[in-house]
């Protein structure tokens, strides 16, 4: 059978939609690069926005219109909206997220104990994607917060770790497909080890990992700031393998607004982590999330969230303009902010953001970082245009006389442009 597979939304769906793709390989089945070749298309869809909710419909109806024989939808909009998946062109069944596990099993008729002999993306990339020099490790899924805004928590269920001689293999695999670095994704990321009896924590699988494997480089994706303490810290000390880059989302810079949010920090926690982790690591890139123009913010608290997230100076981050999901609190509150304004709200974090993130970069100067490269483009004789990011979360341009392609090497910064840098290869490291 010919497989086509697609995903909207976050990491933990990429990692998700690979891990599908390897199954189908390993049970002799081929990947093809578009619908019109595909018997079969498997959608992995997303909800966290209306947008995201949007582009998975498209993507569904996409695939049933350029040929795929039939169509199943999976994936949090698929959870949370089964009847209307189901009643799109094409689709053939609807998965929801605690049975995606056994998407492939059940479809192909595999016995419940069937062992896939999962192949390394790297080795053998989902056709019509690019090369990656990077693998998303899924090490956790589920969220037991209940921040009001937040549909996520209502698609993906209660929080779930996976066992760390799993997590191990997937590192181990992702190794020995090629990958230079792996990140560690979870809907709750911070939350793992939590639900094993003993309890154990993050701090704990990426120690075992950075020990126990020979992966060149780790990144963690997005943790909540109330699941660090200043101890975490400790394992960026003597460990260049562990990446420079902390994604906390904030949300809000403003303390009423995060009640609101339900969020468990405030402005001194999240200021106070901020500090212990830069103490550590002076030049650790820390990113963040914000919302614009959650219900019942208003001027004085916005303008209160513009001030802190200037105190914060983030090498980066993301702006969602506030988006109501039914079936979450947030939807129901009053005072909802009128829609102009939260564009305007957005452009303004996003201004502060660039600043700050121009600051970040603007530090780097005259530095050497790794570069692990991403990208390379012949340029004829004069070399190869390249293109990566470095451990810190800097995107990296250079010129070189070989293609560098997923290797890490030293690279002097020369010059910032824009959102990224440029600089000049120094050698192989």
């Amino acid at each position: 059978m010919k497989i086509y597979l697609n995903t909207v939304g976050c990491r933990l769906n990429q990692s998700e939609i690979e891990t599908i793709g390897a199954q189908f390989r390993g049970q002799g089945h081929t990947l093809v690069a578009t619908p019109a070749e595909a018997d079969l298309a498997v959608i992995n869809t997303c909800a966290v926005t209306v947008e995201a909710a949007a582009d998975s419909r498209k993507m569904i109806r996409r695939a049933a219109r350029q040929g795929a024989g039939e169509v199943i939808a999976t994936g949090c909009w698929a959870t949370l909206a089964p009847g209307e998946a189901a009643a799109l062109p094409g689709v053939s069944r609807v998965v929801a997220n605690p049975q995606k596990d056994r998407l492939v099993p059940e479809l192909l008729g595999l016995p419940g104990d069937q062992v896939f002999d999962l192949e390394p993306l790297a080795r053998e990339p989902l056709p019509g994607a690019r090369l990656r020099t990077r693998a998303f490790i899924k090490v956790q899924d589920g969220c037991d917060n209940r921040c009001t805004f937040c549909v996520t928590t209502i698609a993906r269920g209660e929080s779930r770790s996976r066992p760390v001689e799993a997590v191990l293999a997937d590192v181990r695999a992702a190794v020995a497909g090629g990958v230079q670095e792996v990140v560690l994704t979870g809907v709750h990321l911070g939350a793992w080890g939590q639900d094993f009896e003993p309890r154990m924590n993050l701090k704990y699988l990426v120690w075992a990992i950075l020990r126990r494997t020979e992966v060149p480089r780790v990144r963690l994706s997005s943790l909540e700031p109330w699941d660090l303490d200043e101890a975490f810290f400790a394992l960026w000390e003597g460990e260049p393998r562990l990446c420079r880059h902390l994604h906390l989302p904030l949300q809000s810079g403003c303390d009423a607004t995060l009640r609101r949010m339900a969020r468990k920090t405030t402005q001194e926690s999240f200021r106070q982590l901020v500090k212990a982790a830069r103490a550590v690591v002076p030049e650790m890139a820390i990113t963040t999330d914000l919302i614009a123009g959650f219900p019942g913010e208003s001027e004085a608290e916005f303008d209160e969230t513009l001030a802190f997230v200037r105190e914060m100076a983030f090498a980066g981050g993301h702006v969602f303009t506030y988006s109501e999901r039914p079936g979450t609190a947030a939807a129901r509150m009053p005072d909802q902010v009128p829609h102009p304004i939260r564009k305007q709200r957005n452009a303004r974090l996003r201004e502060v953001l660039k600043q700050s993130g121009d600051e970040y970069r603007a530090r780097f100067l005259r530095q050497t970082v790794p570069v692990l490269w991403e990208s390379a483009v012949a340029l004829g004789p004069d070399g190869w245009q390249m293109s990566g990011l470095s451990d810190n979360y800097l995107r990296v341009h250079a010129t070189a006389p070989q293609d560098l392609w997923n290797r890490i090497t030293p690279v002097s910064v020369t010059k910032v442009n824009g959102e990224g840098v440029w600089g000049m290869v120094n050698g192989e490291l």
